[in-house]
């Protein structure tokens, strides 16, 4: 494998462009460490998960460039994204990784605000006099 692995995962309005390279476990997004870029445990776990489940942990250099949405979208994009590559490295992780829902693209959105209402649906509270 003399070039990095290149996948692409979204979430909301998230984009995650990931590159996969033989190495020691070196994790880094928007230039920055992973730790220090989501600050938070449950993101960074979400994000290790695929690494996780395929017993790969320390084995790659991940490089993740990813925009748009908010961390929770971003960290789940990027798990769109290492699943995806992890497959393109080895096929026989598709299995695990399909099981666990890791390559689905969760599409869930927000709903816009319509006119007349408070938000997406709540209508204005009725007064009776």
């Amino acid at each position: 494998m003399t070039e990095p692995i290149y996948a692409t995962g979204k979430r909301k309005t998230s984009i995650a462009r990931v590159w996969l390279e033989p190495g020691e476990g070196k994790f880094v997004v928007n230039e920055s460490a992973l730790k220090d870029y989501f600050g938070r445990a449950t993101c960074e776990m979400v994000v290790l998960q695929p690494f996780d489940l395929t017993s790969t942990r320390n084995q790659f250099d991940v490089t993740v460039n990813v925009k748009g949405g908010g961390i929770s979208g971003q960290s789940e994009a990027i798990r769109h994204g290492v699943s995806k590559a992890l497959l393109q490295y080895n096929q026989d992780f598709k299995d695990i990784l399909k099981k666990a829902g890791f390559f689905t693209r969760d599409s869930r959105v927000k709903e816009r605000k319509k006119y007349g209402r408070r938000g997406a649906r709540r209508r204005p509270q009725y007064s009776k006099r």
